[in-house]
């Protein structure tokens, strides 16, 4: 019967052969009277070298976490020397960055000008424009999940993005170029980056939502952002919903009274507008009516004189229409114009104040566009400010003129009050279907949300929507309160 013979070190050895030979290990045991004599080291020293390995891990931590950081934040800082070879461009295109990085960009057709100009947007403000396009889209969700649904369910049923779609639509052709050029711009800068190469902001986005990828850009997110804007500049319907919900708390004997107290008219009567007419005869001296003037005022060839008549406006309207020729509604504010006869150089000065709100980063952009032979087909040679999503310059000046303008809160928006029942409200004393669509709301990890949106002639129903237009539709209080 076979067996296993075991050899002296205690591994088995085939029968009739001499054992090989192993590798031995040395084992040492110290005496305790030997464990003595060698130095121990104290417990606070052992504790300071465990500190002095912590702190040493802790610091290359953070190190390795700066250059991270660093480069995270560098990668997607725009080119600004060298070249760059980009498929929609039908010549060369010349961008030149000021100290401040403001750009210059020169072409030799619109589409090019354009086309750059998007370019550059993208470099220095893409997740800019990629927030606010899902903004005035109602899509914000769709980045930053559920907390953002009931802002996308406002803006969808106001409808920017829809009237933005029929507006582009509308375009003309040359018009239409343009928002396409921009277009084909933006989306060649997404061809060549993508991620946190784009911008920082898709790092952090990464960590809450991994799977977002910026869309393609087109001519309705660029024209999307006046509406937006429109929206921004309007001021009358939180007047009107706040008169709303007072009326509705207050006795309607007192209604009236009270709310002229808290939103009084302007006193006309009492402090007027005074606005000038300015005429080239002459006043005709001493014994005229005190309220005219005369003044003289150097020209290119001597001097030039002006009578100015001054006159009472009973509205500030009325005022705008003294001053600029019966413009009526929607004038602009905050913006004056120096004659040329009143200033060191001879040319004159505009200055101009729109009051946007302040934001980080700014909603202006500061850009030249220049075409590099000004003709018919390539007009532009611009300087000023553009709003990063859009084409061109929006307040600026050319070779010959500058211009700007600003805002003075009129009355652009209405708050009615609907008798509805189920999907039809009464207008003319007859019920009417409403205009009712369906979206979803896709929300960033989470589940689809429905929304149904439902409009009459006079636009969406925005109650359940807020707090202040539920309560005013609750308990409406209809009729005049002048």
């Amino acid at each position: 019967m076979p067996g296993h013979a075991w050899s002296r070190h205690g591994c088995p050895a085939d029968a009739g052969s001499d054992p090989a030979p192993l590798p031995r290990v040395l084992l040492l045991m110290t005496t305790d009277t030997a464990a003595s004599d060698v130095p121990r080291r104290s417990v606070g020293a052992r504790i300071g070298r465990i500190l002095l390995i912590a702190l040493a891990i802790v610091v290359t931590i953070a190190v390795a976490a700066a250059i991270w950081l660093s480069w995270t934040i560098q990668r997607s800082y725009p080119q600004t020397a060298g070249e760059v070879a980009l498929k929609g461009l039908s010549g060369e295109v010349t961008v030149q960055r000021d100290a401040s990085g403001i750009p210059t960009i020169t072409a030799g057709s619109t589409d090019d000008l354009f086309f750059a100009q998007r370019f550059v947007h993208a470099q220095d403000r893409f997740f800019e424009m990629d927030f606010r396009r899902h903004v005035t889209a109602g899509r914000v969700a769709e980045m930053f999940g559920e907390s953002q649904t009931a802002t996308d369910a406002f803006l969808r049923t106001l409808g920017w993005r829809k009237v933005a779609e029929q507006e582009v639509a509308d375009l003309d052709d040359t018009v239409r170029g343009y928002y396409d050029a921009y277009a084909d711009g933006v989306n060649a800068y997404l061809a060549t980056r993508s991620g946190a190469d784009l911008s920082l902001e898709y790092a952090v986005l990464g960590i809450q939502n991994p799977d977002y990828t910026p869309e393609p850009w087109t001519p309705a997110d660029s024209v999307a952002w006046l509406k937006a804007m429109a929206w921004d500049l309007r001021t009358n319907i939180e007047d009107e919903t706040e008169r709303a919900l007072l009326a509705a708390r207050l006795d309607p004997a007192e209604a009236s009274a009270t709310l002229g107290t808290l939103y009084p008219g302007y006193p006309f009567e009492r402090n007027p507008v005074i606005v000038p007419k300015i005429s080239t005869v002459p006043s005709l001296g001493e014994g005229t009516d005190a309220a005219t003037a005369t003044y003289t005022a150097p020209s290119g060839d001597g001097t030039s004189t002006a009578t100015v008549q001054w006159q009472q406006a009973s509205s500030v309207v009325e005022a705008a229409g003294l001053l600029l020729g019966g413009i009526g509604e929607g004038i602009g504010s905050n913006s004056w114009v120096v004659s040329g006869q009143l200033t060191e150089t001879g040319l004159p000065l505009l200055a101009n104040d729109p009051h946007l709100g302040a934001a980080l980063p700014s909603v202006w952009y500061q850009v030249q566009l220049k075409c590099a032979t000004a003709s018919e087909a390539c007009p532009f040679d611009v300087g000023g400010f553009s709003f990063a999503g859009l084409p061109g310059v929006i307040i600026g000046h050319n070779a010959d003129i500058a211009w700007g303008f600003t805002n003075l809160t009129t009355d652009v928006a209405d708050l009615y009050v609907e008798k509805v029942e189920g999907d039809q409200y009464w207008r003319d004393g007859a019920l009417v279907p409403m205009d009712v669509r369906h979206e979803t709301i896709r929300v960033a990890g989470g589940g689809d949300m429905q929304l149904t949106i439902r409009s009459t002639v006079h636009g969406p129903i925005v109650s359940g929507l807020t707090g202040d237009f539920t309560s005013v539709a609750d308990d409406p209080v209809v009729g005049s309160l002048s």
